[in-house]
C-alpha cells in the first residue's frame, strides 16, 4: 500500500479596541515597549533581547524548531547582538484569540498567531487554511503562496502587524473507529471538527460535526461518542487514535498555519542589521518547518500502520485505503458548494473579491458577483472538473 505523501478587502486605519481592558493593556504596552526600545547606557552596547510569544507547546515546530532558534540560533547568527526569550502562547496565559489584538497594542511585540483561532474574529485570515482546499502539502505551499501578499497587508493595515514568517503544521486528516473506503461513507457518522470549515464540509457529507478539544478527542473515542476525529496524522498517534481507531482516510481535510510577526512600531525600532539578521534566519526556520509537516505527515501514517520506518511514534496496525477519483470529484465538490460558501457567510463580501483575485485562479473556482441570480454561491467555471 503506497503513502499517500511523498517522502481585496477594504482596509481601514487599526479597528479601535473594545473597551474592556483597554487601559490596562495600553499600560502595559508602553512599559513593554519602553523596555524594548531602551538603548544601551553605556560604551558598549549589550546584547538586544527580543520577548518573543511562539506557537503551541509540547509539538514538534515549537519544541524543535521555534525555541531552539531564538534560544540557540539566534545569538549564533547575530553575533552575539540579538538574544530572545520564548515562550508558548499556551503557557502564557495568552488566548490564542487575542494574539492579534495584543500585537496589535505592543503588548506582544513579537508574537505567533494560528490562523485557525485568529480567523474566528477575522475570517479572511483563514482563506489559506480551509477545508478540502489543499489535499497534499504540494498544493497548500502554492495556496499560501498566492495567498502571502494579500495576507500581508491585511496583517499590516488592520492589525500593525509585520509577517516575518508562515509556518505550517501536518496534515490533518479523519481516523475513524470503522472502515471508510469513501470520503461519502461518512453519512451519519458523529465527527470531531476544529474550525468551522471543517464543519462545513462534514455537515455536507451528511456527518454530524462536533466541536471537542484536541486533547479530549481520545476520550470521547473511547467513551463512543464520536466515531471519527480530525486531527494530525502523527499527533493522533501520539494521543493513542492508533489503539482507538482502524481507519485513516489520507486525503488532508485541512492542515495547520500560524504567522510569525511583529508590532509594526517594535520592528522599526531595531536596527537595519538586526532586521537583516532576523529576515535571513526566519527564512531559513520556515523552510525548516515546512519540510517538517511533510515529514511528520508521512511518519504519522507509517506509524499508525506499523511500518518498520516509524520514527518518532508508536506502531499501530491502522489502514487506509487510496484517494479514489471519486474523492477527489466529492473534495471539489465540498469545496464549491459547501466550504467556499460557508466562508463566505462568515467573513462578508470583501473576501469574494479576496477568493476571486487570489485563490480563484489556482484552484479554478470562482464565485460569481454577489446578486439575487447568485445567492452568493460558491460556483465553477466551464470546464472546471
Amino acid at each position: 500500500m503506497a503513502l499517500p505523501y511523498p517522502a481585496t478587502v477594504t482596509m481601514h486605519p487599526f479597528p479601535p479596541e473594545p473597551p474592556r481592558r483597554r487601559g490596562l493593556l495600553r499600560l502595559v504596552a508602553g512599559c513593554l515597549m519602553a523596555a524594548l526600545l531602551a538603548g544601551p547606557s553605556g560604551a558598549q552596547a549589550p546584547p538586544l533581547r527580543l520577548q518573543v510569544v511562539g506557537s503551541l507547546a509540547d509539538v514538534r515546530l515549537y519544541e524543535q524548531y521555534e525555541r531552539p532558534f531564538w534560544r540557540e540560533e539566534l545569538p549564533r547568527i547575530s553575533d552575539g547582538k540579538l538574544q530572545a526569550d520564548i515562550v508558548p502562547f499556551d503557557s502564557s496565559g495568552i488566548r490564542g484569540q487575542d494574539m492579534l489584538h495584543l500585537m496589535r497594542l505592543g503588548v506582544t511585540p513579537f508574537g505567533t498567531a494560528l490562523l485557525s483561532l485568529v480567523g474566528s474574529d477575522e475570517p479572511e485570515l483563514a482563506a489559506p487554511n480551509l477545508a478540502m482546499l489543499a489535499p497534499e502539502l504540494s498544493t497548500l505551499r502554492r495556496v499560501v503562496q498566492v495567498y502571502r501578499p494579500h495576507l500581508t497587508a491585511v496583517l499590516k493595515q488592520q492589525y500593525g502587524v509585520e509577517v516575518l514568517a508562515i509556518y505550517a503544521y501536518p496534515a490533518q486528516i479523519l481516523f475513524c473507529t470503522q472502515p471508510l473506503p469513501r470520503l461519502e461513507d461518512m453519512r451519519g457518522r458523529r465527527v470531531r471538527v476544529s474550525n468551522p470549515s471543517q464543519a462545513d464540509a462534514m455537515e455536507a457529507l451528511g456527518a454530524i460535526a462536533v466541536q471537542i478539544p484536541f486533547a479530549k478527542q481520545a476520550a470521547e473515542l473511547r467513551e463512543g461518542r464520536i466515531d471519527c476525529t480530525i486531527t494530525g496524522s502523527l499527533s493522533g498517534n501520539q494521543l493513542g487514535l492508533h489503539r482507538l481507531t482502524q481507519q485513516m482516510h489520507p486525503m488532508a481535510i485541512s492542515w495547520g498555519l500560524s504567522v510569525f510577526g511583529a508590532n509594526v512600531h517594535a520592528w522599526e525600532a531595531l536596527p537595519a542589521e538586526a532586521q537583516q539578521v532576523l529576515r535571513r534566519g526566519l527564512a531559513r526556520l520556515e523552510l525548516a518547518v515546512w519540510a517538517a509537516a511533510g515529514q511528520d505527515t508521512e511518519d504519522g501514517f507509517l506509524c499508525n500502520a506499523g511500518r518498520p520506518s516509524c520514527q518518532s511514534g508508536t506502531p499501530g496496525s491502522m489502514r487506509w485505503d487510496a484517494i479514489s477519483p471519486q474523492d477527489e470529484a466529492v473534495r471539489r465538490r465540498l469545496l464549491a458548494e459547501a466550504v467556499i460558501p460557508g466562508w463566505i457567510a462568515r467573513c462578508g463580501e470583501g473576501c469574494r473579491q479576496a477568493w476571486n483575485t487570489y485563490l480563484a485562479p489556482l484552484v479554478r473556482i470562482f464565485l460569481p458577483e454577489a446578486g439575487p441570480a447568485s445567492g452568493g454561491q460558491a460556483q465553477r467555471p466551464m470546464g472546471a472538473p
